[in-house]
């Protein structure tokens, strides 16, 4: 009731948004990943949004790891103060690398980095030289500052969210995925371990390389995993570039963007051929899951990224991805909130097929 004894339908009731659950998955793209931060950055402030699983691979599971923590101690803020001091520590921790941007790089926003002198030394060094040589003591950093960020015990006990982390077994060449009590440190750096530079993560015998080889990210856990059936896929990696790689660099690139993406469009491609059975009325609806596939992106920016950019953690970059990452959020909810629970908003024929 109002102050003219008008009954006026309580707010939190009558007008209350509907809530709808959605799956993550995250692709991989070592400090490319910021753009997803800032994506997740703006998908945790809209309450309307619910997360059930999150599917990730090498930096998207770094991602993916401190957002369900913070998630689990904090809630939607405690998820975003999380990822913020994550990256952070990873901007903080480079700052000394020679790979990182000079002051003329900084004043000039040169974020490439291609053309770099510590950069083509290193791209020659590493071709050259496998990591038990170039890195003799195994030294990664990203351990220290995961450590610093997650309580691994915490999120293997209370996890909030279903939690999925895909590596590659270099002795079998089969995915591996990791869930529930496996995930720890090492899970998270087995899923992000580049072969050219840093030597394979052992755990309990085996042997793994970056997650990207074999999904990047993998759909299927939360296809058989979880009640909700969209999945929103943070992509990284671009899938199209409409002009023919020439340089040798080019071309190294464009290797590893198809590599990293194929696992995605086989999937997709097994997810189109099972929806066009149930359309066609040839399996009963109820009898498997019809997927809803949704896709934010920033393809035309991510084109104009070099390789090397890959390995740049200044904050001023990570910052101008992040920024970017938000953007495209906030476009895609705009334009995609409704169809959420009812239809894909992603055409997987004309994307992935």
């Amino acid at each position: 009731m109002n102050l003219h004894g008008e009954v006026v339908p309580d707010p939190v009731v009558g007008v209350a948004a509907e809530t709808k659950t959605i799956n993550l998955a995250l692709q991989g793209g070592g400090a490319h990943g910021a753009l997803a931060w800032g994506v997740l950055d703006r998908l945790l402030e809209d309450e309307r949004i619910a997360f059930e699983g999150i599917s990730a691979t090498s930096a998207g599971a770094a991602n993916a790891t401190v957002l369900a923590f913070g998630l689990t101690v904090g809630g939607r803020e405690g998820a975003k103060r999380a990822l913020k001091a994550f990256w952070r520590r990873i901007a903080r921790t480079a700052m000394f690398s020679p790979l990182q941007p000079s002051l003329w790089d900084r004043m000039t926003h040169n974020h490439g980095l291609d053309n770099s002198p510590a950069y083509l030394a290193f791209d020659i060094l590493s071709r050259v030289f496998s990591p038990y040589q170039l890195n003799p003591l195994n030294l990664n950093p990203l351990k220290s500052v995961l450590e610093d960020v997650v309580d691994f015990a915490k999120l293997q006990r209370d996890c909030s969210v279903k939690l999925f982390l895909t590596a590659t077994n270099v002795r079998t060449c089969k995915v591996k995925v990791f869930t529930g009590a496996e995930i720890c440190a090492d899970a998270v750096l087995a899923s992000t371990c580049l072969p050219f530079i840093y030597q394979a993560v052992e755990i309990d015998g085996d042997y793994y390389w970056d997650g990207g080889y074999m999904g990047n990210p993998a759909i299927f856990p939360l296809i058989y995993h979880c009640d909700s059936a969209d999945v929103v896929i943070v992509h990284i990696n671009p899938i199209e570039r409409p002009e023919v790689p020439k340089t040798a660099r080019e071309i190294m690139n464009r290797i590893n963007e198809i590599s990293f993406n194929s696992s995605l469009m086989r999937e997709m491609r097994a997810i189109s051929f099972v929806t066009k059975l149930i359309e066609d009325g040839k399996l009963p609806d109820g009898d498997v899951k019809r997927m809803m596939l949704h896709a934010v992106e920033a393809d035309d920016v991510m084109r104009g990224l070099g390789v090397a950019s890959k390995l740049n953690a200044d904050w001023e970059f990570l910052m101008h991805l992040h920024t970017i990452g938000r953007e495209r959020a906030e476009a895609w909810l705009n334009a995609n909130f409704e169809r959420l629970g009812k239809e894909s908003t992603v055409d997987i024929g004309d994307k992935y097929l």
